[in-house]
């Protein structure tokens, strides 16, 4: 298995702020935002001299303290000239909020500034995002699908052309520069729905999950196999991706502590798929408007979470000494089939410190291990 290191770049204030969705301009410290960074940065730069095989990024709009990554590609930049062996995966530009054109490019230059290690992940998008651009949730799903084949002819159309489709008309399109990497990067999709994730498999597209129970998972992955053995396809290990939150200490003990803390729970509880798809519809309760706090909408919808994840929404997915959590990631291994772990070291309510810690002993104690599953 290989272990990717997911840098979300949180705000981590010093002092409590009112945590809401989109987060006020008054709750910002510059000094704050500059420091969160450079702390990112120092710890994606341990991960690689760990062993870590990824360092990853995501798109995520107006705070909300877990995020500080509206455009992942800049920072994905600035790690590509801090570390020089790890992939970077973008994971990934929300394509119905964004230009896929754009994307194309922006990606095709990273792929070059890396030397060829760009993992390339297309996302549809949280539900409160779409009100960032006025995106319409009835047409994001159709938005993503075509975005992601118009990223993909974007890179390997070798001729200028043009584009007539729902939602995207362009007269011409020529890609300069082109990826290093041919025909182009590998690419993972969102899998937290059937529909996103059986779309993946019948475009022969790697899937990503995040935060969801190993029996979800499994149901996921299943249906994603079926239909990439519908066009003859068969996804190896390595096209299958889960993320999840990790709090790892020396003692089985310290660790649990320190979940509960974090996350109100050690349970390994998380949402089911549902609760965080971007399903179609009208921005109602069941999204976040602009002004509600996450805890009404965490309300609006805990009833589709397991016990223990009602308590932090995400839960923590690995818990415990390095020995637990190797047993963990066996299971995750042997019942779902994933071949990257994309482990969320990081919140705000985690020390710069102590997820260096954290790194380090799990370059020296899982590392090892979780590299011969």
């Amino acid at each position: 298995m290989k272990a990717s290191i997911f840098q979300p770049v949180p705000y981590t204030p010093s002092e409590p702020v009112r945590l809401q969705w989109p987060m006020a301009g008054t709750d910002y410290d510059v000094e704050v935002g500059q420091r969160s960074f450079r702390q990112a940065i120092e710890q994606a730069v341990l991960a690689e001299e760990v062993g870590f095989d990824w360092v990853s990024v995501a798109e995520h709009h107006y705070g909300a303290l877990f995020s500080l990554t509206p455009n992942p590609t800049v920072f994905a930049g600035a790690l590509s000239q801090q570390v020089g062996r790890v992939k970077i995966a973008l994971l990934g530009a929300t394509l119905p909020l964004t230009n896929p054109v754009r994307v194309a490019e922006e990606y095709a230059i990273l792929d070059t500034l890396t030397g060829g290690r760009l993992i390339a992940g297309f996302l549809r998008g949280t539900p409160n995002e779409f009100l960032t651009y006025g995106t319409n949730p009835e047409e994001s799903r159709e938005q993503y699908w075509e975005g992601t084949e118009l990223v993909l002819k974007a890179w390997t159309e070798p001729q200028p052309f043009g584009w007539q489709g729902r939602h995207y008309q362009y007269r011409t399109i020529s890609v300069w520069p082109r990826p290093v990497q041919q025909p182009h990067p590998p690419v993972f999709l969102s899998g937290n729905s059937i529909e996103s994730g059986g779309w993946a498999g019948r475009h022969r597209i790697g899937m990503a999950i995040s935060f969801a129970t190993n029996a979800a998972s499994a149901q996921l992955v299943a249906h994603y196999r079926q239909q990439a053995a519908e066009v003859g396809w068969e996804p190896g290990a390595d096209e299958i991706l889960y993320r999840g939150n990790i709090c790892l200490a020396e003692t089985d003990e310290e660790a649990q502590e320190a979940a509960q803390g974090i996350f109100g729970s050690s349970d390994g509880a998380g949402p089911a798929p549902s609760a965080r798809a971007a399903e179609p519809g009208p921005v109602t309760s069941t999204t976040t408007p602009a002004g509600m706090t996450m805890t009404q909408h965490t309300l609006e919808f805990s009833r589709t979470l397991t016990s223990g994840g009602a308590a932090r929404l995400l839960g923590v997915q690995f818990c415990g000494s390095p020995a637990t959590v190797v047993e963990q990631l066996r299971r995750l291994r042997d019942e779902v089939g994933v071949g990257v772990v994309d482990f969320v070291f990081q919140r705000a309510a985690v020390s710069h410190e102590r997820v260096l810690r954290s790194l380090e002993l799990f370059g020296r104690e899982v590392l090892p291990r979780m590299q011969e599953l």
